[in-house]
């Protein structure tokens, strides 16, 4: 369950221990149930809770970031690129990536990182030989596209179409562009650039809680996705429209729980030094997810 901002700085709880996740919307999000699960199995004394942030919240919200009681948080759509310039310091890593989605309290500090290219990156091992030298399609230009445009290239990912509505918004990757072959186009265009794909990655909303009819893919097009890598960073629900379309297909679907619990373990870290309970996790938030 999600607090709007402004209540939860009125509830006695928020002058205890805390790390939040903030976005909006957020009362989808599974991090409160991962999160506490790994602070409660550590017995760590503080809570995690997720926090509607609305645009008019950002100035308070930044400064209560510097209260004793608050220790991170994690950052959502839509504002992974806003606290890029509010933090103290930050990570070499996440200001190579240009996103972060992590804060830390560090003594008097507030430190960004970007926890999201190695949650990423997990699901995709056991392709990376496959992968490598080959082009994906990532759908959507957004704070997450940055992530996904860092991890691919890191695999050794030779060519990136990003796929937009809006074609002029184009994703900040300078940074990787004497790596990778850069191509933006619309959702009219992808289809023509199939042969030449083997990696798919949904890096939109589209198809998350409570819009799960919704797909980057249209259903005439689901036989293009036949023996192609199909990643969704969606993970509510755990078997997104988009992934129905790979399995028809013959595609492999990959699923964004396994995402999610890679990057926050990264987060836990970060914040605790500690690691998260992989098993037990997986297990509650699928069961949780199925139900």
């Amino acid at each position: 369950m999600a607090l709007a901002f402004k209540d939860f700085i009125s509830k006695e709880i928020s002058s205890l221990p805390h790390y939040l996740v903030i976005g909006h919307p957020i009362s989808h999000s599974l991090s409160p149930l991962m999160h506490q699960t790994a602070l409660d199995y550590h017995n760590l004394k503080s809570h995690y809770y997720a926090i509607e942030l609305f645009s008019d919240d950002i100035t308070e919200f930044i400064s209560w970031m510097n209260k004793d009681a608050f220790l991170g948080c994690n950052i959502t759509i839509p504002y992974k690129e806003l606290f890029f310039d509010v933090v103290d310091r930050l990570d070499p890593f996440a200001k190579s990536v240009g996103v972060i989605n992590t804060l830390s309290k560090e003594g008097a500090k507030l430190v960004g990182y970007n926890t999201d290219v190695h949650g990423f990156l997990e699901p995709l091992e056991p392709y990376r030989d496959e992968l490598e030298g080959t082009t994906a399609i990532v759908f959507g230009t957004g704070g997450a596209a940055k992530a996904v445009c860092s991890g691919l290239s890191a695999i050794g990912i030779h060519k990136i179409i990003f796929v937009s509505r809006n074609v002029s918004n184009k994703t900040n990757v300078e940074q990787f562009d004497d790596d990778i072959d850069i191509q933006y186009v619309d959702y009219s265009q992808w289809p023509a650039f199939i042969d030449e794909v083997i990696l798919f990655v949904n890096a939109t909303p589209l198809g998350m809680n409570p819009n799960r009819d919704q797909s980057p893919v249209k259903k005439s097009e689901t036989s293009l996705l036949k023996d192609k890598i199909c990643y969704d960073l969606v993970y509510n629900p755990l078997d997104t429209t988009f992934l129905k379309y790979a399995r028809a297909a013959g595609g492999q679907p990959i699923h964004g729980l396994h995402m999610l619990i890679h990057q926050g373990n990264r987060s836990f870290k970060i914040w605790t030094g500690k690691s998260f309970p992989l098993e037990v996790i997986y297990k509650k938030l699928e069961t949780y997810l199925k139900s």
